[in-house]
């Protein structure tokens, strides 16, 4: 994946996730959604940076990758890897 896309992995039935989705929405930031119960090779990225559990929302700019982020860590790390992706730029 190249560092100027953001991929949000989660799961059906996740609160956490739809929180943070409403803030990324809302932020402007693009991103792709994966599901990690429709993709297992998704499931075994979350797993490899999340302790090996299947932690959502797990979000990764590039290969950079935060668990259970808050919009403003997913927003600074845009702006330190990818600020092309920031709304206005």
């Amino acid at each position: 994946m190249a560092a100027n896309e953001i991929e949000f992995y989660w799961r059906p039935g996740c609160p956490f996730c739809a929180m943070l989705r409403d803030d990324v929405e809302r932020s402007g930031l693009p991103f792709t959604d994966v599901n990690i119960w429709e993709e297992p090779e998704a499931a075994a990225r979350v797993r490899s940076v999340a302790d090996g559990n299947e932690t959502v929302p797990t979000v990764f700019v590039g290969e950079h990758a935060l668990v259970n982020p808050s919009i403003g860590e997913l927003t600074a790390l845009v702006r330190a890897e990818a600020p092309e992706l920031l709304p206005g730029n």
